[in-house]
């Protein structure tokens, strides 16, 4: 599993460096450079309690660290999801083709795989939907300004009004906006991140494959996939360490709808969970650390003199 873990984590980091090597960025940047940059963000995004968020934080910061806009960075990454998600949709939909035509599988499985696949591509129009206006970006960074300050707020009882002032959410977001609609000219720029993204949703899901074969069990992988996919959306919206608990639960009933016994299930699911965040901390603490203890507090405009 884990050169085909270390296979995943490139292929999620060129991702996003493919993306702004296309714009013009980090061309001068060694390889090796980028790959630590990758380990850093999936150490930070399985290990902070955030669904997420912690990892485009912490990449938008180590990015700018060579020159990148924090708003060009955060688009990339956007564009990373995007990717992603349209990737994981295509063969979301050679599995469900492949489910359908098998009689033997439980029929909810066909109803999560249309429902995923639905959800995926509405959060894709969304996002669409909203950077492609000047107007709704502005009116989207308002609401987000009141939302947060409402949080803060709430959270320190009155004695902070504010955390970011409207001004800084609303240039942000017109950065995105702005690549956004750079992007949409240069469409080309999307193909190695999407042809990234498929060997990524390969790779990540072939994990638990692996994990199976090596209990004697060989599995249908559509299902796989599917649970995959499921467990990975949920993962997004919970704020354990990598989205630990409600990730294996999930894969686990997804696998067990689709008739793999119980006992295969966790088992395979657990081991395959255990060599990954294994392999996360282990490949990924060392440059976290080394990374904060060089470039904590500065900014990109100091790291680049230096």
């Amino acid at each position: 599993m884990i050169p085909v873990q270390i296979l995943v984590y490139y292929a999620g980091g060129e991702m996003i460096f493919s993306y702004l090597r296309g714009k013009g960025q980090l061309k001068k940047v060694k390889q090796y450079e980028l790959v630590r940059i990758a380990l850093e963000g999936n150490f930070v995004n399985h290990v902070l309690p955030s669904g997420g968020v912690s990892g485009v934080t912490y990449l938008t910061w180590r990015l700018n660290m060579y020159g990148v806009p924090h708003g060009r960075a955060t688009m990339a990454q956007v564009v990373r999801h995007a990717a992603g998600f349209t990737s994981f949709a295509v063969l979301l939909l050679l599995a469900l083709f492949a489910i359908t035509i098998d009689g033997s599988l439980n029929r909810w499985i066909i109803l999560v795989s249309a429902a995923i696949f639905g959800l995926l591509i509405s959060m894709i129009v969304g996002c669409i939907y909203l950077l492609s206006s000047k107007r709704r970006v502005d009116k989207f960074a308002s609401w987000m300004y009141r939302a947060i300050s409402f949080v803060v707020r709430r959270a320190t009882a009155g004695k902070k009004r504010q955390w970011v002032s409207e001004k800084v959410i609303i240039h942000f977001l017109e950065e995105m906006h702005d690549d956004f609609i750079e992007l949409k000219s240069e469409k080309r720029l999307l193909i190695k991140p999407l042809l990234w993204g498929i060997v990524y949703t390969l790779g990540d899901a072939g994990l638990f494959m692996i994990a199976f074969w090596s209990l004697g069990e060989v599995i249908n992988p559509a299902p796989i996939l599917v649970a995959y996919g499921a467990a990975t959306l949920a993962g997004l919206f919970v704020l354990t360490p990598g989205g630990a608990g409600a990730y294996e639960a999930i894969m686990v009933t997804f696998l067990s709808f689709a008739g793999i016994p119980s006992g295969v299930a966790i088992a395979g699911t657990l081991l395959a969970r255990a060599v990954i965040l294994l392999g996360t901390v282990l490949f990924g603490y060392v440059f976290y650390q080394h990374a904060l203890s060089n470039y904590g507090g500065k900014d990109g405009a100091k790291v680049q003199r230096k």
